[in-house]
């Protein structure tokens, strides 16, 4: 079974494709039954629909290729609960030939197109004849649009005069003037590319929190607020003079003329010269740290937005270079005597600002989830910034995080250019204010949620009682995501399981969004699979041991935030000692007979480069490095979730075409070049006799063409590799036995040691740590004795 054909269909991975029907059987497998879901998945052909879709009336599930329909007398029967409901007359006109495209079995997803934005009026639909697809005989025509079943208008007038979503600069005056400059320059670009009906917003901070008043056609003018106290959102609504008056997509309501959140047709000259006008406030008494008050200055912003009552979609973009030293979500004081807190600091309760700051953050999260605003890090400093107290609301509001290390970097100018890219319309690739619903069949219990979103407590019969990650609930919130964002869903079976082997079951994901366009969009998703009695081939057969290791970094990072890094290890050990004692095959107390199916044989070498990941294993790695490397596992889809956990090797020589090789020490050879990829960084690693070549300047030799297509070949793949990725990686080219060569070396397989034996001409690592093979053998000698 290719399981990656399947996501393509489905845009779901599935840990276990056939669930048991028991409550016990559930849990012998070791591995929860769990989908990674990526929402908006691009798919080969998604039928688009301009019409309302059709919901039951007493489980709200959408009409859908499992639903039953009785075309004589228009009536279709759930899925999910059977209850029946009637047609619209709108659908007066359906029947077996004629099938509206949401009923065709070969789309498990279609999106709806509900109006409110440019572009949102009627056009051809995907409603097609049933003797094509579907293979039956009919003599009749498909309907060639979807008119039949539309009613809406194509808002084109209104689109010219509602809001396009929101965005508040937040620039740290602290940064240097070299650092400035490319940010501002940068910054003015980013302008060009955004709508004209974009509202903007413009706040810059150091030791004060100044707020632009981009309304102000006279002079430059600013509303200052002290750095050292925290404020309230009465507090930014009385300073800025804003009245709560709602504002919302739809009703053309008379807000209140405030010059701090203006639409960008309107204010562009301002908003370029404010930004232009930004200088350096860097200079600090010596010994000391910048003053930097990065908390007030968010919360200002928060609070500008939830002034303004802006509900179509808003990111605040915090662009720093150092950590806050002043006021609430402090991270350090300003004396340089006192370090900035390092993992062994929190771990031992040394941390003096963390706590305090990490509460400050959470409460702003919550405040962001609620006005659905995003909330995007950049962070371009030599040292730490606060990154890991931030990760809250940078998470959950489901914004960016990139860790740099210069404005003036190629790295962060292609990662705003990502960001602010537009589709073949103008719009800004961009999704704001979605809710994720789940419905289940009976039997089928959500226990919970892992990634960008937020639980909205929404609790009906289809939520179980176990609770993990964001739970308690059916219904989630995302303020942000993206093609790629993938949440990790959670199940079990009912206490009182009624389900018959062999029978069915549903699960249907309601997405609904809005684009940048403000266009309102619903995208539905029905998958079936089967329950299975217990220890059928099906179970074994149905496994994807890619989705599951994802999923067991996922569930490992989550239990990182309450336990300490070697419980959470010990914890993946007795995971996998139990799955290989389960679905290994074995003579009992003989470890030379222990065999995995190639279905299973994978999964313990996945478990052993998590084990050693910088996820788990934080050493030599700062708190703020360790956020950014858990937030950005906690939404990545399984491909790129695997690539973090066991990045890919690749090997360039003479001998052929690259070919992919082990992750082992024994794939570094002195001729040949090796291009690693951790998704975080891609390295192109030249072995010693290639850099001798290269030295002396054979690729610049006629003769020796071959040579030098060998030197641009990883070149030209590891471009390939940055170029659609985000955030964009670091590309590090180094030479065998260089300092940079570590960044390779810290992730092979260290098969050979200071300790081995015969390592004449054998490339080393120096580590006390077990390789693969030393750790399977210990994991067959614990799984046989049962």
């Amino acid at each position: 079974m290719d399981f990656s054909e399947l996501e393509a269909i489905e845009g779901l991975r599935w840990t276990w494709h056939s669930w048991p029907v028991s409550k016990s059987e559930v849990s012998s497998l070791v591995v929860p039954l769990s989908i990674m879901s990526t929402p908006l998945m691009q798919f080969n052909e998604l039928p688009i629909l301009h019409y309302d879709p059709l919901r039951c009336s007493e489980c709200s599930a959408v009409l859908n290729p499992y639903s039953r329909v009785d075309y004589t007398s228009k009536i279709w029967s759930c899925s999910f609960c059977f209850r029946k409901n009637p047609f619209p007359k709108s659908y007066a006109h359906i029947n077996e030939s004629n099938i509206p495209a949401e009923l065709f079995p070969t789309f498990s997803t279609v999106e709806y197109h509900l109006g409110n934005g440019p572009g949102s009026g009627m056009v051809s639909g995907p409603m097609r004849n049933a003797s094509g697809p579907l293979g039956l005989k009919s003599n009749s025509s498909s309907l060639s649009s979807l008119s039949t079943y539309s009613n809406i208008c194509t808002g084109s007038d209104a689109a010219a005069i509602l809001p396009g979503p929101a965005f508040v600069f937040v620039v740290d005056g602290c940064s240097t003037e070299a650092e400035l400059r490319a940010l501002k320059s940068e910054l003015l670009y980013t302008i060009t590319r955004l709508p004209e009906n974009a509202l903007v917003g413009l706040i810059v901070f150091d030791a004060m929190v100044r707020i632009y008043d981009l309304g102000f056609t006279e002079c430059l003018k600013v509303v200052l607020l002290h750095g050292e106290r925290g404020i309230t959102f009465e507090q930014v609504k009385s300073y800025l003079g804003l009245h709560r008056v709602k504002q919302s997509l739809g009703n053309l309501l008379s807000v209140q003329k405030q010059g701090f959140l203006m639409r960008l047709s309107e204010c562009e000259f301002n908003i370029a010269t404010a930004i232009d006008d930004i200088s350096s406030t860097s200079l600090a008494k010596p010994g000391h740290r910048p003053l930097r008050c990065t908390g007030v200055a968010l919360s200002a912003a928060v609070g500008l937005l939830e002034g303004c009552s802006i509900n179509t979609g808003s990111r605040i973009m915090l662009f720093t270079s150092g950590p806050a030293t002043l006021g609430p979500g402090m991270i350090v004081n300003s004396d340089l005597a006192n370090s900035i807190r390092t993992h062994h600091d929190l771990d031992n309760g040394y941390g003096s600002y963390y706590k305090k700051s990490c509460k400050f953050y959470e409460e702003l999260s919550h405040r962001l989830c609620e006005s659905a605003i995003v909330l995007d890090l950049f962070a371009c400093s030599l040292d730490q910034v606060g990154a890991a107290e931030m990760k809250a609301p940078v998470e959950s509001s489901g914004g960016f995080m990139m860790l740099g290390e210069s404005f003036e970097s190629e790295q962060f100018r292609k990662c705003m250019r990502q960001i602010f890219s537009c589709d073949d319309d103008g719009n800004l690739k961009m999704y704001f204010d979605a809710t994720i619903e789940i419905v289940t069949t009976r039997d089928v219990k959500i226990c919970g949620a892992l990634g960008p979103c937020v639980s909205l407590k929404r609790k009906n019969e289809t939520v179980g009682d176990t609770v993990i990650g964001e739970g308690g609930t059916n219904v989630w919130k995302l303020c942000s995501l993206t093609n790629k964002t993938t949440i990790c869903f959670f199940f079990e079976t009912g206490n009182q399981a009624k389900a018959q082997p062999t029978s069915a079951f549903l699960l249907q994901l309601k997405l609904n969004y809005r684009y940048s366009n403000m266009g309102h969009r619903k995208r539905v998703t029905t998958v079936a699979r089967r329950w299975v009695g217990k220890n059928m081939p099906e179970i074994t057969s149905g496994f994807d041991q890619e989705a599951a290791a994802s999923v067991m970094a996922r569930l490992a990072i989550h239990k990182l935030l309450s336990d300490f890094s070697h419980k959470v290890i010990q914890w993946l050990d007795k995971m996998l000692i139990l799955f290989a004692t389960k679905f290994g095959e074995y003579a009992p107390e003989d470890p030379s007979s222990f065999r995995l199916s190639a279905n299973f044989s994978l999964y313990p070498q996945f478990m052993y480069y998590l084990r050693r990941s910088q996820f788990i294993d934080v050493f030599n790695s700062t708190p703020d490095e360790t956020a950014y490397f858990r937030l950005m596992l906690n939404r990545e889809e399984v491909v790129n979730s695997l690539i973090m956990v066991q990045p890919t090797l690749f090997k360039y020589s003479f001998e052929g075409p690259p070919t992919p090789v082990v992750l082992d020490i024994c794939s570094i050879s002195p001729d040949v070049i090796l291009l690693f990829d951790s998704f975080f960084y891609v390295v192109i690693h030249y072995g010693s006799k290639i850099v001798q070549w290269r030295k002396h300047g054979y690729h610049n030799d006629p003769t020796h063409e071959t040579f030098k297509k060998l030197l641009e070949a990883p070149v030209v793949d590891a471009q390939q590799l940055i170029a659609d990725r985000f955030p964009v990686p670091k590309l590090i080219e180094c030479d065998q036995h260089s300092s940079q060569a570590r960044f390779l070396l810290a992730k092979l397989n260290p098969s050979v040691t200071q300790k081995s034996t015969h390592t004449e001409g054998k490339e080393i690592v120096f580590t006390d740590d077990v390789s693969l093979q030393v750790f399977i053998e210990h994991l067959q000698e614990l799984a046989v004795q049962g």
